[in-house]
This record gives C-alpha cells, structure tokens and sequence, in this order.
C-alpha cells in the first residue's frame, strides 16, 4: 500500500481534469544508521530548547511566529492565517502550461521527483486520456505547483502507467558556472592521448544497474556500532589505496589501456632501477676490469 501522498489536488490539461495525488519517490533506506546526540556523563539523549537570549527564558515551540528581516533586529511578523490565505491557483493545480524536448532542461535544474498517481476510480479515464497522449512524444510537461510554502516549477513525463513529476530548480538557485568553470586553465593535448582515452573508456562502457552500488562507508559505520554492541567482530577492512607518482601523462595513460591497478604506477620507478643495473653484472666478463683491479691492490 503506498505511503500517504505529499501533495493532493488536480492535473490539468487544457478543459481535461482529473484528481492526482503525489507520492515521493526517493528517500532514505530504511535501515540507515543515524546518530543521536547524548550527554557524555549519562547517555542521556538531549532535546533541542528555544531561547529567547535578551530575558533569558525559554519559549515553547508551539508559541514561536515568522518574522521577516527588514533591518537589523527588527522583523514583520507574518501569521499562519495569512500563509493559508495566499491563493494561487497551483496550490491545488497542477495546469500543463508548455511541451518541450526533454533534452532541453539542464540538468542543474532537476530537483526532487515525485510519482504522479489518479486519486480516485473517477479519475482514472481522464489520467490515462493525458498519459497517452503524452506516451511517445519526447516531450516534458512543464507545470507549477505549491509545496512547503514555495511555488514550483514542475517537469512532468510519462513513467509506466503513471508520471513522474520532478521539481526543477529556479533560476536564482542556480549558480553561474563562469566563475568557477572559466577559472580552469587551457591545457594542450595531443590527438595520440584523447584516442587512448577514448578507448579506456569503450574498455569500461557498461550498463548502469543502481543495486551495485553500496554505500561502504555507512557500512563500515554500521560494522563499529555491532562490534561495540558485541554482535559481530570488526572484519580487517582494506587499507586506503596509494597515490600514484608517475607524473608522465602518456605512460599513465598506456598502462590504464592495459589494465594495469593504480598501485602498479606508483613502483613503476623501483622497477626501472634493476634494468639499468642489469649491464655492470656483464662487466666482469671484460678482461681490463682484473688488470685494473690488481694495479690498485699493488
């Protein structure tokens, strides 16, 4: 049974209306190891308290209003009720204003996705008449809607037989990548060393399966609460890899074409040394290298 809906109210598509509800489609695993804050005396877990600093007293959270900043110490207060009042349309609609390409939005603004779901058997015929329409087409809705006191933009696709409707970020959020993107230097490359790249990468090209992935360090964590709880040993945990030392771009570059570990790189100079050595073990072979010898003895 899906969990009880972030958002309630209407889809709409032009004069085709339908009640839709929106369910988060992401969230923490529910097994994830949190922290609690304790008293170091008594274990203790402490409660955060709301203090007013200029009389010294607590005030109850319930008690507590917003106030917006207009100067230095001194704020509008802006009740509940007038929250509540604003009435803007998308705080109950979702109204598909514009199609465009899905590859047209940045992937900067993409935020937070939700599943779109018909809210009621009613709604069903009207959800589907838009799925469809919708089905194919390479396009994204795009819609606002009113969630935790903020209007949002909002892009809306086709998933399976229902939508994902993912929040997009604003433009005053995202920041301007001039700054930090144009204070890159310019670096020359050869051809020679972008082709071999490019077949490193073909080497580890790959299908994305999100269960490979496993979040090491919250295990590691989780393994240091059982040890200390007595339910299981700490297992040897692998030692963090060496930075490499070779600093030829080329050679580095030729050896990851190979397959060969990072750790590989990194004694590539000690391996080098014996080779240059190799010769002076011949030397004695050399018939001036005695007569020298015994002429110093002499």
């Amino acid at each position: 049974m899906p969990a009880r809906p972030t958002w309630e109210g209407h889809l709409r598509l032009s004069l085709v209306t339908c009640p839709v509800a929106l369910h988060k489609a992401v969230g923490e695993p529910p097994d994830s190891v949190h922290f609690h804050l304790l008293n170091p005396d008594t274990h203790n877990r402490v409660k955060q308290k709301w203090c007013d600093p200029e009389i010294g007293k607590l005030v109850d959270r319930r008690q507590l209003v917003r106030g917006f900043e207009v100067s230095k110490g001194e704020y509008i207060i802006v009740s509940e009720e007038e929250l509540k009042g604003i009435k803007l349309e998308s705080t109950k609609v979702i109204d598909i204003e514009r199609f465009v390409a899905a590859d047209e939005i940045d992937r900067l603004y993409w935020d937070q996705p939700y599943y779109m779901v018909p809210s009621g058997k009613t709604a069903a015929e009207p959800f589907a008449v838009i799925r469809e329409a919708m089905a194919g087409q390479k396009r994204i809705g795009l819609g606002k809607v009113v969630m935790a006191n903020r209007e949002r933009q909002v892009a809306i696709e086709v998933r399976q037989n229902g939508m994902l409707v993912s929040t997009l970020r604003s433009h005053d959020e995202v920041r301007s990548d001039s700054e930090t993107l144009g204070a890159i230097p310019d670096a020359k490359v050869t051809p020679q060393m972008v082709e071999i790249a490019k077949q490193i990468i073909a080497q580890t090209a790959g299908p994305f399966d999100p269960e490979e992935f496993r979040d090491r360090y919250e295990d590691a964590v989780r393994e240091i609460v059982e040890a200390k709880g007595g339910s299981t040993k700490p297992k040897r945990r692998a030692e963090a890899p060496k930075e490499s030392n070779v600093i030829d771009l080329m050679e580095a570059l030729k050896r990851s074409l190979k397959g060969e570990p990072p750790k590989a790189s990194a004694k590539a100079p000690a391996r080098r040394a014996p080779e240059k050595a190799a010769p002076e073990k011949a030397a004695p072979k050399k018939a001036p290298a005695p007569k020298r010898r015994a002429a110093r003895a002499g």
